[in-house]
């Protein structure tokens, strides 16, 4: 394996930083290549000599997206304060990691089968075989067979990567935190959508009651939206699908807030010019990240997928809903909201997001695809002796299922955070975690 160490440096409040890139297999079924490489950051607090004053546990966080520098050192800090160093892990086709992104695939003249086919070994499966890669490299080396684990903490897609990680591979995993991201067990993503949509809407409810005038403004922009082509600065679309594609920002704290300034601006717009203005059009398009996060789109269904095809799931899902119907909802009464839609993706986005136009084939290909190899050993997590301490943010029947079958989990349950809770609360988060680490009980 080929490792790249880049010249260590120093980050205000003495964190010292070392960052590697490790070549690893695309396909760890054909070791000698295709290979990527995978960016990793070590974050080592200095004791106040100035030399490295942590112990080699290695908590780290995944994927869909890049870890950002903020980010880890925010939450780096914290971590270090309870002994510990960290490795900040940009999954395989994320950040810093060969990244996947339409125009490399036009470069390389890889058609819709070939793309398809790639994307496949982007799942939690390989990322976990990246992560035992690493951790070889990096531990292997320790005379204490308990000082080559490591402690591993995954925020929301990095808790799905967790359980993989303990379904295959426990033995190298001394501890682990996951915080609003427990998987559901399933072999499809249509129990997911069920279960979403329902906390979508109540999330819908809330907005209106919190910004009922939304009702008919949000009815007016999509009457606007219907019928003009509306082009945002990238060339992608914004359509009626689109504009209520907003609704993902309900599942993190302000969203409601976020969602409404956009509307109050798009009604401004239009009683000013009689058309949306480039700032709020610039506005939508850096609030949306899919075109620059592509794989985040492309494999957001099938991450659920065991043996089983995705076909479209979500769509199909929200489709029994009139309430979420643009088509159905206007010919209603003028005080009938349209509610927004959450974290799902829909065929149409790969029409609206100028990014991901050129991988629509490849997505049509994945979205019923069946060959997808299992991601998860129920017999294995339910003899886990790994402590499992997990923040759980929204309590979905789906994932206190999935906590019936890991074995020595602990849970702090709440309905005070959103999806991005460790950001918000990350102090009041970390302490509780680590308090449920200690299993004290009265």
């Amino acid at each position: 394996m080929e490792v790249t160490q880049l010249e260590p440096y120093i980050l205000k409040g003495s964190i010292k930083v070392i960052d590697r890139f490790f070549s690893v297999p695309v396909d760890y079924a054909k070791p000698d290549g295709p290979y990527i490489r995978i960016f990793v950051r070590n974050l080592i607090p200095l004791g106040e000599s100035g030399t490295d004053a942590a112990e080699s546990d290695l908590p780290y966080r995944g994927p869909g997206f890049g870890v950002d520098l903020s980010l880890s050192v925010d939450l780096g800090n914290a971590l270090h304060k309870k002994k510990y160093q960290t490795l900040w892990l940009d999954p395989r086709g994320t950040g810093l990691s060969t990244p996947i992104t339409a125009d490399i695939f036009q470069m390389k003249q890889m058609d819709d089968v070939a793309i398809a086919k790639y994307l496949k070994h982007f799942r939690a499966d390989n990322i976990v075989r990246d992560c035992e890669t690493i951790r070889h490299f990096l531990l292997d080396s320790k005379k204490d067979p308990e000082a080559r684990k490591w402690t591993i903490l995954g925020q929301s897609f990095g808790g799905f990567c967790a359980a993989t990680y303990l379904s295959f591979h426990s033995d190298g995993l001394k501890e682990v935190f996951i915080a609003g991201g427990i998987p559901p067990m399933v072999d499809s993503p249509d129990a997911v959508y069920e279960a979403l949509i329902l906390k979508v809407e109540e999330r819908n409810k809330v907005y209106y009651a919190k910004y009922p005038q939304d009702i008919q403004s949000v009815r007016r922009i999509l009457g606007f939206l219907e019928g003009n082509n509306v082009v945002i600065p990238n060339g992608g679309n914004l359509t009626v699908s689109r504009w209520l594609q907003l609704g993902i920002q309900f599942g993190s704290h302000g969203g409601i807030d976020r969602v409404h300034q956009l509307v109050f601006r798009a009604i401004t717009d239009l009683d000013l010019f009689g058309k949306l203005s480039y700032g709020l059009l610039d506005s939508i398009q850096k609030s949306q990240s899919f075109d620059a996060n592509p794989i985040y789109a492309v494999l957001h269904e099938p991450i659920y997928c065991q043996g089983r095809m995705a076909s479209w799931s979500a769509h199909r899902v929200i489709q029994k809903n009139d309430k979420f119907i643009w088509g159905k909802v206007k010919l209603m009464p003028d005080d009938v909201p349209i509610y927004f839609t959450g974290e799902m993706i829909f065929p149409d986005m790969f029409e609206d997001y100028h990014h991901l136009r050129p991988l629509q084939g490849a997505a049509e290909l994945l979205a019923y695809e069946e060959d997808w190899p299992i991601l998860y050993d129920k017999e294995a997590l339910k003899k886990n002796k790994v402590k499992v301490n997990a923040a759980t943010y929204v309590d979905f029947g789906l994932v206190q299922q999935t906590v019936s079958v890991i074995g020595n989990v602990e849970q702090f349950i709440t309905n005070q955070s959103f999806h991005d809770g460790i950001r918000k609360h990350m102090e009041s988060i970390l302490t509780t975690l680590f308090d449920l680490s200690k299993r004290e009980r009265d």
